[in-house]
């Protein structure tokens, strides 16, 4: 399976056979690079990935100043240190799972809720890393 189809049909899938979708998604390797993407997501800057990887590596860096992706910034709310960080912006916020080789990064708008976005992120997370990636 291609890195695209996994964007397309594991990450901006219908949630819980809701309607509702993400409003875009992405697998990154673990230096930024983008892998796949979906048609919305956003231009981020590389010191925007940066400070997501410096994030991974040493937990509660970015909780003072913020999460920035393209110019968004989000303010960090909990996650799982070194495997999950999570960002409110207003009614929305992103979710962004660590493998062992990607960054798997969904990004949400209402009426998806939190859980619903960190369920269909952090679970194609948990598929990849069963499956050695």
């Amino acid at each position: 399976m291609s890195w695209q189809t996994y964007v397309d049909e594991h990450l901006m899938c219908d949630i819980d056979g809701t309607g509702q979708h993400l409003t875009s998604a992405a697998i990154l390797g673990l230096d930024g690079t983008i892998w796949a993407q979906s048609s919305k997501f956003p231009q981020f800057k590389p010191e925007e990935m940066k400070g997501v990887i410096t994030e991974f590596n040493e937990p509660g860096t970015l909780a003072p100043t913020g999460m920035f992706i393209a110019g968004a910034k989000y303010m960090v709310i909990q996650g799982e240190p070194q495997a999950v960080i999570r960002g409110k912006k207003g009614a929305g916020g992103i979710c962004i799972k660590k493998t062992g080789q990607a960054m798997v990064m969904g990004i949400y708008d209402e009426p998806v809720a939190p859980g619903q976005c960190n369920k269909v992120v952090e679970g194609l997370g948990d598929y990849l890393i069963d499956q050695g990636m």
